[in-house]
């Protein structure tokens, strides 16, 4: 524990000119008295920190030194290149490692370059849960990150729709899609998509799964969450749109079915609106999706669907009346 501390004062000396030691006990979550023992051990040890004594004084490595201690480990380089993402770093339990990762490579650039790691923090940030709602971690996940990282089989239990089911499985990825974690995972001879949260037990494997070079993550799982979006649209609804409907229809609907409806509609009628055929996942779903275009969207099919909407309007004129 001590050993590991003492490195990351190094490397937080070797990344900037000097520090307090308010700011090196801050850093490393110990008092100032531990500070000061730590730089007496460091330089009787041969690393040479020197102590600037005063108001401003603070901790610096003298002599232009330069450790060695930079080389990245896997999990931090892995880690790395997700340190843009926090909140996921944090629920996979790979925040340590990239904290480490970081350090590392601030110790190691040019000093005209060390301010690069705060600048682009200050420029980026992925706050991926959608609004309105509480992100929850699954329990599960940092052991099927754990397995994702290191191409291990596991054996999980997991909760269908017609029950608990045994697997074994090659988790291949995660994804994080609006604040709902899933993992792509080889079951047979294909990969599948699993909701993470859905997982009752997960036990680490000691076998190692071979991974097929040609399985690309993202491409993955953009086709399944297109093939998913298409299969939920099992309804059709005629609409007749104004020009402002038209514009609104992608932004209540599933955007693809909205684009094709629209593209596929014949010109405006005389009185300036489209007609369009528009995949819906049921009456209910385009009843509360139609609903926010009020008078720019009019369904003339199927008849329930336009009975709803005639309702509405009469309660809401009644309303307003």
């Amino acid at each position: 524990m001590r050993a590991a501390r003492l490195i990351k004062m190094v490397l937080l000396l070797q990344s900037r000119p000097s520090m307090t030691a308010a700011e090196l006990a801050s850093e490393l979550e110990v008092s100032e008295r531990t500070i000061t023992r730590d730089a007496l051990a460091l330089s009787e040890a041969g690393v040479p920190v020197y102590a600037d004594r005063g108001r401003a004084g603070g901790y610096r490595l003298v002599g232009g030194y330069r450790t060695r201690l930079t080389g990245l480990a896997r999990s931090e380089a892995e880690a790395l290149f997700l340190s843009g993402v926090p909140g996921a770093l944090r629920e996979m339990g790979l925040d340590d490692a990239a904290s480490a990762a970081r350090l590392k490579v601030s110790a190691a650039l040019m000093p005209s370059l060390r301010d690069a790691p705060s600048s682009a923090a200050q420029r980026f940030h992925l706050d991926a849960p959608g609004w309105y709602q509480e992100p929850e971690t699954p329990e599960l996940l940092p052991v099927l990150a754990e397995a994702v990282w290191d191409d291990r089989l596991v054996s999980a239990r997991y909760l269908r729709r017609d029950g608990e089911v045994e697997r074994e499985l090659a988790p291949y990825g995660l994804v994080l899609k609006a604040g709902v974690w899933y993992v792509c995972a080889r079951a047979g001879e294909s990969p599948r998509v699993y909701r993470v949260d859905r997982f009752t037990a997960v036990a680490l494997g000691d076998e190692r799964f071979v991974r097929d070079e040609d399985f690309d993550l993202p491409a993955f799982w953009e086709e399944r969450a297109a093939e998913f979006a298409r299969s939920l649209l099992r309804a059709q609804a005629v609409v007749r749109l104004t020009e402002a409907g038209a514009r609104g229809l992608p932004y209540v609907t599933d955007r693809a079915a909205a684009r094709d409806a629209l593209e596929a509609a014949g010109p405006p009628d005389a009185e300036g609106r489209v007609t369009v055929t528009l995949p819906v996942e049921s009456e209910e779903v385009a009843y509360t999706q139609l609903l926010p275009l009020g008078p720019e969207a009019e369904v003339l099919e199927p008849a329930g669907l336009r009975a709803r909407f005639a309702d509405a309007a009469g309660r809401m004129a009644r309303l307003y009346r």
